[in-house]
């Protein structure tokens, strides 16, 4: 007996064309994406040189390989996704090291600007957000790897659990329970109530 695969609705052929020819104007990509990988490698390394190098090398990755984007994700979770699989093969490999200069990296030397989704904060925002990020950027700093990635992609990059899912290659129950779990220890570490970090 043949198994039969189920055909895809022509809107959703459709919209993955879509997203596969946002890639034809590789610039633009480069243009509009670039913060979001430069930054999630930046709250993830904590070093701006890495950072920058991380985000060359995940770009770089998406051109040699542009040919083959079906367009299952946005353009945005599938360079993410490529960002997420370079840190965990820098800190899998032990080639960069990059936590272990975490303890002597400052955190004042991060601007705001650099830390948030979005540049366009006012100063009171940016001062709250960076006394918050303080707080709490010890605690991520000792979190598993896959905790601490979810995490930063949930409250950095403000993507939805389906989108955290796509890029770390999860179950969306899996990133729930890493979340969960994420929360909790960041909490118990800095002492915070539970409606502190949503």
């Amino acid at each position: 007996m043949e198994s039969a695969t189920p055909a895809r609705p022509a809107d959703w052929v459709a919209s993955a064309m879509d997203r596969a020819s946002e890639l034809t104007n590789f610039d633009a990509v480069v243009a509009e994406y670039w913060p979001r990988v430069y930054r999630f490698a930046l709250v993830s390394l904590r070093d701006k040189s890495a950072a920058e190098s991380l985000a060359q090398d995940c770009f770089l990755r998406a051109w040699k390989s542009r040919d083959k984007f079906r367009g299952d994700a946005s353009v945005s979770t599938w360079l993410m996704q490529i960002a997420v699989n370079l840190i965990r093969d820098g800190i899998r490999n032990r080639r960069l090291q990059f936590w272990r200069r975490t303890t002597q990296a400052s955190l004042e030397d991060l601007t705001a600007n650099e830390l948030l989704a979005d540049g366009r904060s006012s100063p009171e925002k940016s001062a709250a957000a960076r006394q918050q990020l303080a707080s709490v950027w010890t605690a991520t700093a000792s979190l598993p790897e896959r905790q601490r990635t979810v995490f930063l992609l949930r409250f950095v990059e403000e993507m939805d659990l389906l989108e955290i899912a796509a890029a770390m290659g999860l179950s969306e129950g899996t990133v729930k329970v890493h979340l969960f779990r994420a929360l909790n220890a960041v909490r118990e570490r800095v002492g915070m109530g539970k409606g502190a970090v949503k």
